[in-house]
């Protein structure tokens, strides 16, 4: 009967070498390797820990195949930090008309190699590009379980704004002009249109690359001449 898998190859060019990994909906992890057009070596495929009860489906628990999903996850990243940067078949879900060997009794973490499994995959996986996140969130689908909001919404969380920051925000949000004192022969002024340094009597306006460019030096001048936290004073009340 047909089966769910989700899986994908990479390969490294400067070597010659490819990676693919495959996982199918029972939980089992299919790996294997070699050269470019050549016949590929195949590991003994990995068993999910956790293995379900008598009359429990794969699909009435989801921590069956939470550990199974994280590993393909690992084995992603390392074959890309160890070179194999080159999509030759990109994630992909997929339905294969081949019937996986059944486990072997419990205890025993490996199972049988299975090429067909492999040849299937590679036979049925479609060119278009999409990520593993992307893969695995159809291969959830699929199977029934709960998509993470994490890998479909996750967007970059913002850093909290300094309260003398916001007040600034605020001020030029309503308009008004923030500047530095008249007292000094050197000054600035920031509006909502722009930023004005001023020496005497002239002025220079900044465009907003010159504005970024003057903030980093300013960043890395209050860095670098940032004193040291020294221990607390004696009856300040503060503690080390």
């Amino acid at each position: 009967m047909p089966m769910i898998a989700v899986g994908f190859r990479l390969g490294r060019a400067v070597t010659g070498r490819q990676v693919t990994v495959l996982l199918t909906e029972s939980g089992v992890l299919h790996r294997s390797h070699g050269a470019y057009g050549q016949p590929p070596e195949l590991e003994p495929p990995k068993l999910p820990l956790r293995r379900p009860r008598s009359g429990q489906s794969w699909r009435d628990g989801e921590h069956i195949l939470a550990g199974p999903i994280s590993a393909l996850r690992e084995h992603h990243g390392t074959a890309t930090d160890r070179g194999y940067t080159e999509v030759l078949i990109a994630p992909a879900c997929v339905r294969i008309d081949v019937e996986e060997h059944p486990p072997p009794p419990t205890g025993i973490p490996r199972g049988r190699p299975h090429p067909e499994l492999t040849h299937a995959f590679v036979g049925t996986a479609p060119g278009t590009p999409r990520t593993l996140d992307a893969a695995v969130d159809e291969f959830r689908t699929a199977l029934g379980l709960p998509i993470r909001q994490g890998t479909a919404t996750r967007q970059p969380r913002r850093a909290p704004v300094p309260l003398r920051t916001d007040a600034m925000l605020r001020t030029l949000a309503h308009g008004t002009a923030i500047t530095s004192p008249e007292r000094l022969p050197v000054g600035w002024s920031v509006t909502p249109q722009g930023v004005t340094l001023r020496a005497g009597r002239t002025a220079e306006s900044l465009d907003r690359p010159a504005v970024l460019e003057l903030q980093a030096a300013l960043t890395a001048w209050l860095r670098l001449t940032q004193p040291p936290a020294g221990p607390s004073v004696p009856g300040s009340g503060r503690r080390p």
